[in-house]
């Protein structure tokens, strides 16, 4: 291994939070309307059970499909309205949104790790080993995953257990990919080579010196990749293969809505504006922060 003797994993982990500070400071007006929106789907996300104004499956047939303000018929009781069996849209939506974004995070966390750890595993041992992780990125990428995880689901029936593996093994192999050729890079830099004469193990060296310095643009991967996975999950949850009832999420509620988008069109209207507008707002934050910390897009 050639390794070329740098900053540690201190400044370097100093130096990206100061560079996140001065790009915060730089935002333009579509990247601050994304934050806000982002901030407010963290916020139901982290505070959904405490905001409740009903019990997301309290049902009262006695006001089913009644419609949101300001269309008549409405009341401030329900301000988004109620679905077919009288359940509260707004409660049902907030709860549908923390499942939808905690099943998205767990699941874009799952395959970065898997991803990161692989590439790292390729880039240190070669030979067989990468030529091995390489073939496995390249089958990830060529087969369509969604149609890969239909398939897995019809067989093996809808399993909570199987639902998390299948989302948390979209989109690892471009971890993979990129993650072996920041430290096939980092290795010619050679900043690590100091440490390894010095005695540093291989995951000291790793852990400590190079994974600080190639985390900004894994970063941003993982910011392009949430909303991708926010959109596979909501899709399988749509067809009746992820999420389903009693529990709800985002793509289960858009579900139960298309069969009434003439009569109740709150009901799936909804929850496809959240979706549209989360994954939205994470592609623009994304694609900022990749032309912040992406040195070939740099003036």
């Amino acid at each position: 291994m050639s390794f070329v003797p740098e900053a540690g994993a201190a400044p370097a982990a100093r130096g990206l939070v100061t560079r996140l500070v001065k790009a915060f400071r730089a935002m333009p007006w579509s990247v601050v309307i994304a934050v806000a929106v982002l901030l407010t789907v963290a916020f139901v996300t982290i505070f959904a059970r405490f905001i409740l104004p009903f019990e997301f499956d309290q049902m009262d047939l006695r006001a089913r499909l009644a419609p949101p303000l300001p269309l008549e018929g409405s009341t401030w009781i329900h301000p988004l309205g109620t679905d077919k069996l009288g359940r509260d849209v707004f409660s049902r939506l907030l709860i549908a949104t923390q499942t939808s974004m905690l099943l998205a995070l767990l699941g874009t966390f799952i395959g970065a790790v898997l991803g990161t750890v692989l590439g790292f595993v390729a880039a240190h041992f070669g030979k067989w080993v990468d030529e091995a992780i390489s073939s496995l990125v390249d089958f990830q990428a060529a087969m369509p995953w969604f149609i890969i995880a239909l398939a897995v689901l019809a067989f093996m029936g809808n399993s909570m257990i199987v639902f998390l593996f299948l989302m948390g093994l979209y989109g690892w192999e471009r971890y993979a990919r990129i993650t072996r050729g920041l430290v096939l890079a980092a290795r010619e830099e050679g900043y690590a080579r100091a440490v390894h004469a010095l005695g540093g193990k291989p995951a000291t060296i790793y852990l400590r010196h190079v994974l600080p310095n190639i985390l900004s643009p894994l970063i941003v991967q993982l910011t392009i990749n949430f909303p991708e996975t926010i959109l596979f999950e909501t899709s399988l949850s749509f067809l009746g293969l992820g999420i389903r009832p009693p529990m709800t999420s985002l793509g289960q509620m858009l579900g139960d809505g298309r069969d009434y988008m003439i009569t109740a069109w709150w009901l799936a209207i909804v929850p496809g504006t959240v979706i549209f507008l989360t994954t939205l707002s994470m592609s623009i934050f994304g694609d900022w922060l990749r032309t912040r910390f992406d040195p070939s897009l740099q003036d």
